[in-house]
């Protein structure tokens, strides 16, 4: 059965990008064909790639030179260079060739108006990207990220001291102000053009707040899903 390619994967911190991923890797991989349109699954996640640059200035300072492109927040770090963002689109395109043919490939990330926004970051990816793409906006109001990012934090506090948040600085820069119900014209779904690419969107509201188990969940999840497939398949 014919599935998504390559899904962009875009929102606030916290508003639920990693909930939805988790949720379909536990889903049997022929069902998850049959109900959400999505095969083996693989990422491309440019925080793993900003996490090793922020140890790797830890790494920087214990030499003696001074930190690259971060700094120490509480148990967490904060982006003090933007350059580091843009290096990571350069990481997407240059990953992008050695994943997997088959299955879908999920490319996710967030970024603030400060930064150009989710304009300048789609028109960053590259052409082997964007021609069997399809984006999904995991839509959470800022307030309500927030809460979500705190109450994750609290979570995990009670299994770990080395629990983290994203730092109030990021959750600032990256979700504050954002640029997508600007480039979209606030539609909730819809194609957008990007160079030579007219790329199919869907808006997927993530509020309230569903909890694994829930069976609103999967509705939530496969109907976004299915209107996705849908302006995939009208192009």
């Amino acid at each position: 059965m014919a599935g998504f390619k390559n899904i962009i994967l875009l929102g606030r911190p916290a508003s639920g990008k990693s909930e939805f991923i988790d949720f379909l890797k536990k889903t049997p991989v022929q069902e998850r064909q049959e109900k959400f349109h999505v095969g083996n699954i693989s990422e491309l996640d440019d925080f793993l790639w900003l996490w090793e640059k922020f140890v790797e200035d830890d790494i920087w300072e214990a030499a003696g030179f001074p930190r690259r492109c971060s700094k120490k927040v509480g148990h967490g770090y904060v982006v003090s260079d933007g350059s580091i963002l843009d290096f990571c689109f350069a990481k997407f395109n240059a990953e992008y060739p050695k994943q997997p043919k088959d299955g879908t490939l999920f490319v996710e990330f967030a970024r603030g108006a400060a930064d150009g926004g989710y304009q300048h970051a789609l028109s960053s990816l590259s052409d082997a990207i964007l021609k069997d793409a399809a984006i999904l906006f995991i839509y959470a109001s800022y307030e309500e990220s927030c809460r979500r990012n705190d109450a994750r934090f609290q979570e995990k506090l009670k299994h770990s001291v080395l629990a983290h948040k994203v730092p109030e600085e990021d959750m600032i820069r990256f979700g504050k102000e954002i640029d997508w119900l600007t480039i979209t014209q606030e539609k909730s779904a819809g194609h957008l053009k990007i160079r030579n690419h007219n790329i199919p969107f869907v808006t997927m509201n993530n509020e309230p707040e569903l909890k694994p188990g829930n069976p609103d969940l999967e509705v939530r999840y496969k109907t976004a899903l299915d209107q996705l497939m849908k302006l995939k398949g009208a192009q």
